[in-house]
């Protein structure tokens, strides 16, 4: 079994849904989550973990949190010896995921809100890995400004999953998704 398997094992969807859609953790599509946004499709996020490469120890930032399951992935991805920052836009979500992520016991990784037309969390960059959940029309060079030297960020443009690799950056792309847009 592999780290990201280890990760989906040790933090099931179910503990970061709504109680009412808990029953349906296992459909392999997106669930509604509070603030009328969702929680993205299990092989979707098992594809953009795949693609970010996380590694113990790295610093991570998951924009657009949202349920906080993808921070918990990622915190345990990089384990205690790391860092993962959660931003969220929507109130009503950083406190949903905030309280999901503390019952996962993983104190290297927090929700924070995110300021209106801030992208990320610039006053703490560089990242090693950056990890975006929702969808700009086009490749936001305010994230990849805060990758560091050997960064990686995965963030589906314009309905492609984008893998942004520094140095350079180099972008490519994989396949195509739908997420909800970045605001």
């Amino acid at each position: 079994m592999d780290a990201v398997e280890e990760a989906f094992l040790a933090h099931p969807r179910t503990g970061f849904l709504p109680v009412a859609v808990r029953r349906r953790a296992a459909h392999d599509g997106p669930l509604a989550i509070p603030a009328g946004q969702t929680n993205s499709q299990p092989r979707t996020v098992e594809a953009m973990l795949r693609l970010l490469d996380v590694r113990p120890g790295q610093r991570v930032l998951d924009v657009g949190a949202g349920s906080g399951w993808t921070t918990a992935l990622l915190a345990h991805l990089v384990g205690p010896t790391g860092e993962v920052v959660g931003v969220e836009l929507e109130p009503e979500l950083v406190t949903f995921g905030s309280a999901n992520l503390g019952a996962t016991r993983q104190p290297w990784a927090r929700i924070s809100q995110s300021a209106p037309g801030i992208l990320g969390d610039p006053d703490h960059a560089p990242y090693d890995r950056i990890l975006v959940s929702a969808e700009p029309r086009e490749l936001p060079t305010e994230l990849v400004d805060q990758l560091g030297p050997t960064g990686r960020m995965v963030i589906p443009v314009a309905g492609r999953m984008t893998l942004v690799v520094m140095p350079g950056p180099v972008v490519t792309e994989h396949g195509a998704y739908r997420f909800v847009p970045l605001r």
